[in-house]
């Protein structure tokens, strides 16, 4: 447990010296983000279903 804790304590403050050389993604759209939460709802229906 203590090992776990400490690999995500130094993930987590060597993230922003990994994100260094990274791209930019621009933000979707109004139509792109509606789509998403559809998609969401459907899934989320779909794999919520009783077998």
């Amino acid at each position: 447990m203590l090992r776990a804790v400490s690999f995500l304590t130094i993930f987590c403050v060597a993230s922003p010296a990994l994100a260094f050389g990274s791209v930019e993604i621009p933000e979707p759209g109004e139509f792109g983000l509606f789509a998403l939460g559809v998609v969401g709802l459907i899934i989320g229906r779909h794999v919520s279903r009783r077998p």
